[in-house]
């Protein structure tokens, strides 16, 4: 819609978790090197937490693109408690066999396959997305997935990503023999305003756009109002180019940000910071 207005060869701030805009904060690539090296070590269990819309899962997308041919990827995006419904998940990730088979069954051909993979030399990894969802027994249930071992090698590396929720069910004592396996974790924190700031230029640079798009004063009053969520940040910086495109407006001033604030604090849509009084936006 505004892209041609702007010189833009794409939309910058789309909310799909796409890897080629991702940009490398410090926790993101600490993040990302734990993941890259829990894969090449052949952990066992990996964690990764963070707040909503903090770019989790567009790290494992960069990380899918990267994977080598030697690894066999499963990936579950829709979480439940469960062993059989998520057996069913398990094997449709892969291209397994799932409809009408019994527990028993389901799990037989996944460790056949498992099995299979590995006297092969390649490597399985699931990755499981909002595993928070999936609550004490469905965690526990994923838990006996990785009961299945050589001697030397496990023959699943289980990834699961999820909200902070997370973490909390992992401190439980009934999920302790899971904890216990899991050997890399790290928890993915929004981005601080200088972080932000880099952020937003980084995704108009991808996008072929000029980084002196938002003035300066409205990027700080942009990035106060999303408090390093990244996907807040999208958001607002995309309203804010639709709002600056309708009034014809070449570039994004504060007048624009705050316009896009007041509407959505009116109509009771988050910002990562909660705005405390709808004056609060218009004294800035």
């Amino acid at each position: 819609m505004y892209e041609a207005f702007y010189g833009l060869n794409e939309k910058p701030f789309a909310l799909l978790p796409d890897p080629s805009f991702l940009y490398m904060s410090k926790g993101h690539r600490a993040a990302l090197t734990m993941l890259r090296y829990s894969l090449r070590s052949r952990q066992g269990f990996t964690v990764v937490s963070g707040e909503v819309g903090c770019g989790k899962t567009t790290l494992i997308n960069l990380l899918l693109d990267e994977m080598d041919d030697d690894l066999t990827v499963g990936l579950i995006n829709f979480t439940q408690g469960g062993f059989g419904d998520l057996a069913e998940w398990v094997n449709m990730s892969y291209g397994l066999d799932y409809k009408n088979m019994s527990q028993v069954e389901l799990y037989e051909r996944f460790v056949e396959f498992l099995i299979a993979e590995y006297a092969t030399g390649r490597q399985t990894v699931l990755i499981i997305d909002e595993a928070q969802n999936m609550g004490i027994h469905g965690l526990e249930n994923v838990r006996m997935l990785s009961n299945v071992n050589a001697q030397k090698d496990y023959l699943l590396h289980l990834i699961l990503v999820g909200q902070p929720e997370l973490q909390t069910l992992l401190r439980l004592r009934q999920l302790r023999q899971l904890t216990q396996r899991v050997s890399v974790s790290y928890h993915l924190n929004t981005l601080s305003q200088k972080d932000s700031k880099a952020y937003v230029l980084h995704r108009i640079k991808v996008a072929g756009g000029d980084p002196g798009l938002f003035s300066p004063n409205a990027l700080t009053l942009l990035v106060e109002a999303a408090d390093g969520v990244p996907r807040i940040i999208n958001n607002l910086c995309d309203l804010a180019l639709v709002y600056g495109y309708s009034a014809d407006k070449k570039s994004i001033d504060v007048r624009i940000v705050r316009s896009v604030l007041r509407d959505r604090y009116q109509m009771g849509l988050p910002s990562g910071q909660q705005m405390k009084s709808s004056d609060s936006v218009q004294a800035v």
